[in-house]
């Protein structure tokens, strides 16, 4: 009999040809506490799930190693182009995946787009899909006249991205350097050098940021701007000097983008603009969350099911005490990171049409997804690492599936702001708008009366709290990251209790584990090591 090509990828991923929403206990549990409707979309996730596990991985594996976007810069007649050419492959899964953009927007759930992109992952292709729909985030709450650009990147063919990042100065947006000038019925963009554009030579229409002549400096200054790729003539209305070369999420066209007299649209008032710029981080730092915990649980698929086939020493892997431990030390990351994950994107869910100036209920939602950001890529860089390191040889070899996870999770600590730049956004957030007020409030009502840990926890966050508001300015910057971890660590606490109610006593169990390893700093206990439930729950592979 011939080999079929589905055969061979067979031979390099334990994952693939697995239902990922069937193979991930985690997420079914924790789907259904934070989101109640899930299972009104059971039969949806299902199908989801498979097609992640074949097709799509199959894809992304493709991608990454043979076939990633390659930048066309001129036609036959030497006219500048600057598009990218992608697979065949990449342009019919892309069709494929588009509609996950829509739920919100449609009088849906922020919990539905981000459970499909959590079972999506892949670094590259589902950065595609939320700078896409971050183009129709701030036409549909701010920018009606603009609605035909919404409905061209929710429903047609249309590609968005969002380019904020300018070369000199990185996350610091205060520091750009693109001027808007008014000129008739359209603005235009001089000196513009969008350094990282991810989307470049996709992308039919951009959200940029620029300073409107007269405007002060620093971030409060900036606008917000839609920048289609043709001008009204049809010709090109930026360049793309070269696409970059990447560790991981190669399906997306990172490159540079130059202004120069490029047309575009303001976006609502411009004298909001940071406002609307910071609400559409606030989208993207969830789904960098959302994706971090994801892409972890394609690693803790191979792993769980890599414990159960190899053996060593005369006896499986998963028999061994020590790889037990790990096991558990894999389980708790997860279901940690994926609680608080989740718990952020409730909390947005709640928020999302709030405007300037907002209210507590926005503030809380930003809070939580400064927490949410930065401490589910710290868990999905540890738990892809281990997840290498348990494979063995075989798990630095670019040939077989699970070392391409390790190098998609080393951009989620840095993607919409690294971990520094969180921890001053989380101290912006309660020094100017009392944000850890909520916040406290939100964990006293999960935490409060509910046992030993649950106390500890809280606690925990007051201490932190009261001991940055303490703080002298630049002491209290100095002290921020190691706060925002510990708060983030109260939080996921917070969420694994609360879940327990509906989603069993395991995630009790695993909450007093995090609690124990995270916020107390002591070593999982040696009773756990019999408690096989814990880090290799039916279902888990």
């Amino acid at each position: 009999m011939p080999l079929h090509q589905e055969e061979v990828v067979e031979w390099i991923s334990y994952a693939y040809g697995k239902n990922h929403y069937e193979a991930d206990p985690e997420l079914r549990d924790l789907l259904r506490h934070f989101w109640p409707g899930a299972g009104d979309r059971e039969a949806e996730l299902l199908a989801w799930g498979a097609y992640m596990g074949r097709e799509v991985y199959e894809a992304a594996y493709h991608i990454d190693q043979d076939a990633g976007p390659e930048l066309v810069m001129h036609d036959l007649d030497g006219n500048r182009v600057d598009r990218v050419r992608l697979s065949p492959v990449q342009r019919e899964v892309l069709k494929r995946l588009r509609p996950i953009v829509r739920p919100p927007y449609e009088g849906g759930s922020w919990h539905h787009h981000f459970a499909l992109g959590y079972l999506l992952a892949d670094g590259g292709l589902y950065c595609i899909l939320t700078i896409t729909h971050q183009v129709a985030y701030p036409i549909h709450k701010y920018a009606p006249g603009l609605a035909s650009w919404k409905d061209r990147v929710l429903y047609g063919e249309a590609f968005g991205a969002t380019w904020m990042t300018e070369i000199q100065g990185g996350s610091d947006l205060g520091a750009n350097r693109t001027v808007a000038r008014r000129e008739g019925e359209v603005w235009r963009l001089y000196g513009g050098d969008k350094y990282f554009a991810s989307g470049a030579g996709l992308a039919d229409v951009a959200l940029v940021t620029a300073r409107p002549e007269g405007a002060p400096p620093g971030p409060k200054g900036l606008a917000l701007f839609l920048l289609p790729r043709l001008d009204r003539e049809g010709r090109l209305n930026y360049r793309v000097r070269r696409l970059k070369r990447k560790s991981g999420t190669r399906a997306v066209p990172s490159g540079e983008v130059e202004l120069e007299g490029s047309e575009a649209y303001l976006v609502g008032r411009a004298e909001e603009g940071i406002y609307y710029t910071l609400e559409t981080l606030t989208v993207s730092r969830l789904a960098n969350a959302i994706a971090a915990m994801g892409i972890a649980a394609k690693a803790l698929l191979e792993t769980r099911e890599r414990v159960r086939r190899r053996q060593s020493f005369g006896r499986f892997l998963a028999d061994h005490p020590l790889v037990r431990y790990d096991l558990l030390d894999l389980a708790v990351r997860q279901a940690g990171g994926l609680a608080l994950a989740l718990a952020a994107v409730e909390a947005f869910d709640r928020a999302w049409h709030e405007r300037p100036p907002y209210g507590e209920a926005y503030h809380l939602a930003r809070f939580l997804s400064h927490l949410a950001k930065n401490r589910t890529a710290e868990h999905s860089a540890e738990i892809t690492r281990l997840a290498m390191e348990l494979f063995g040889g075989l798990g630095f070899l670019e040939e077989y599936a699970v070392a391409r996870w390790h190098r998609e999770s080393l951009i989620t600590p840095i993607w919409e702001g690294p971990s520094n730049i969180q921890a001053l956004d989380l101290l912006e957030a309660m020094q100017k708008k009392g944000a850890h007020r909520p916040f406290l409030a939100w964990l006293e009502a999960r935490l409060k009366g509910r046992g030993e840990e649950a106390e500890g926890a809280l606690a925990a966050a007051r201490k932190t709290l009261d001991r940055l508001a303490a703080l002298e300015p630049e002491a209290a910057q100095f002290s921020a990251k190691t706060a925002l971890r510990r708060l983030a660590d109260v939080a996921a606490v917070a969420g694994l209790l609360e879940a327990s109610a509906t989603a069993g006593p395991r995630y009790r169990e695993l909450a007093g584990l995090y609690a124990r390893r995270f916020l107390l700093g002591e070593d999982y206990p040696p009773e756990a090591l019999g408690a096989r439930a814990l880090y290799l729950p039916e279902g888990g592979a």
